[in-house]
């Protein structure tokens, strides 16, 4: 039987004065923070003008840094997508023993600081193996190197985005399928990939601007060498160690814009809000 007194507590209508006050609570608890964000847009913009934005962006070493960056962003995001598409899937629609844990490790690149992220891949690729490898193909501290520091992070939010992807569209337009004759494979290419469209842009986009924005392992990893492995992150670290602040900042402000671009995209054509 239900609660009389349920119905009626929950029916009782609601105190404009108390709605407005809490209103105001709220408000006040999260708009410094909010101020917070403004404040260091300002002060950026601020600091410098277009001309000395475009004069430092027309360095020989900083066309490098940019150029660098999308050609090892977007082969990152690639790779990310890659293997979130499967392990999110997997991740999504069975159930296995140790997937607990499976679903553990996939957090453990999100949640390492990112120098120990560096440091892991730097340990790694110096163990016998992959170090006789390296007389072939040199990764510690060249252009390859990048790309692995960058993609050992961004794969981990790529993954997590296609799994929720993966767990909003409804299994029973993939048992249909089955019923009709398609191989799991055949339904899954047919009817649960077509679907996810909208986070595989979602998960390439966040991908590509978590590698844009890889700092630490990067450092680690490939060095900060110029026109070798210098990318935007580690372009605004060189040019504050050499005192040139109008330098960084206008790199700083370049990855705003791409930021914010990418946030657009998200917003607009990125996953659907439940």
């Amino acid at each position: 039987m239900k609660d009389p007194s349920a119905s009626k507590r929950f029916d009782t209508p609601r105190s404009p004065c108390f709605d407005l006050s809490f209103l105001i609570l709220c408000s006040s608890l999260g708009g410094p923070y909010v101020l917070l964000i403004v404040a260091l847009l300002a002060s950026m913009i601020a600091y410098t003008t277009p001309a000395e934005i475009l004069a430092a962006l027309s360095t020989r070493e900083i066309r490098f840094s940019v150029f660098l960056s999308v050609v090892s962003s977007t082969l990152s995001a690639i790779a990310s997508v890659w293997v979130a598409v499967p392990l999110g899937y997997v991740m999504s629609r069975y159930d296995f023993w140790g997937k607990k844990l499976v679903d553990a490790l996939l957090d453990i690149p999100i949640v390492l600081p990112p120098l120990v992220v560096g440091l892991s891949l730097l340990i790694l690729f110096q163990t016998p193996p992959l170090r006789w490898f390296q007389q072939f193909i040199p990764v510690t501290y060249a252009i390859p190197s990048v790309i692995i520091a960058q993609f050992a992070v961004a794969a981990a939010f790529a993954v997590r985005t296609m799994r929720v992807t993966f767990d909003q569209i409804p299994t029973r337009r993939e048992e249909v399928a089955l019923t009709l004759g398609c191989s799991r494979g055949g339904a899954f290419w047919r009817v649960v990939l077509p679907e996810s469209w909208r986070g595989l842009l979602t998960a390439f986009t966040l991908a590509w601007t978590r590698s844009l924005g890889e700092f630490g392992p990067v450092l680690v990893f490939s060095g900060a060498t110029r026109m070798r492995t210098e990318v935007l992150p580690t372009t605004v670290f060189l040019e504050l160690s050499v005192g040139n602040l109008y330098g960084a900042v206008a790199v700083s402000l370049l990855m705003i814009v791409v930021a914010a671009v990418v946030l657009i995209v998200v917003r607009n054509w990125g996953l659907e809000r439940p």
